[in-house]
């Protein structure tokens, strides 16, 4: 297993070590003690997926403290653009993200701390997104960005006419009337 820091601090690519013949392939997609040993303390305590479709955008999604979450995500099948934002104020790069595409074929994994909002959209016919949660889901804790924030600038990469988008994402504030309270 690799791991490799982004310009974000604390958020990690993950790249496992994939054993691959003429059956198929094999990996670790978590191991706690391997996990640990590069950094990631996070204690996993519930694991979602979603499937999506090309075009749909999700997020930018997060949660207030005290039940913020740290997750690990991966694409289980196909292809999406993920993406993570720092919101932890006092950080030298609060307001910053970093995307990376994830997919059934690199199997790169993204760890995203506490303080971060995270979205992605979907490149590939459809898209099978699977992550872990160091938190259970807070109805009343959870915020979100409008992920077409002109400030941001976000490229999706995807064209304007293929985005899918929920109506709850699509009314979010943007960055600068969003609520947060994660210190650096």
């Amino acid at each position: 297993m690799k791991i490799i820091e982004t310009v974000l601090p604390g958020l990690l690519i993950v790249e496992p070590t994939v054993f691959e013949d003429h059956r198929g392939y094999f990996f670790e997609s978590f191991h706690l003690q391997r996990y640990s040993e590069f950094g990631v303390n996070s204690e996993f305590i519930q694991d979602n997926e979603s499937k999506s479709d090309r075009g749909v955008v999700r997020g930018l999604h997060y949660q207030l403290n005290p039940v913020a979450q740290a997750k690990l995500v991966r694409v289980v099948l196909g292809a999406v653009y993920d993406v993570a934002l720092d919101l932890r104020i006092g950080s030298p790069t609060f307001g910053k993200w970093f995307g990376i595409e994830l997919n059934e074929a690199n199997k790169k994994q993204l760890f995203i701390p506490r303080g971060f909002a995270h979205g992605f959209s979907v490149l590939s016919e459809t898209a099978v997104f699977s992550y872990k949660c160091d938190n259970v889901y807070n109805k009343e804790a959870e915020r979100a960005i409008n992920p077409f924030d002109p400030q941001l600038g976000i490229d999706w990469q995807l064209n304007e006419t293929e985005w899918k988008v929920s109506d709850k994402d699509r009314i979010a504030p943007m960055l600068t009337n969003a609520e947060v309270n994660f210190s650096f």
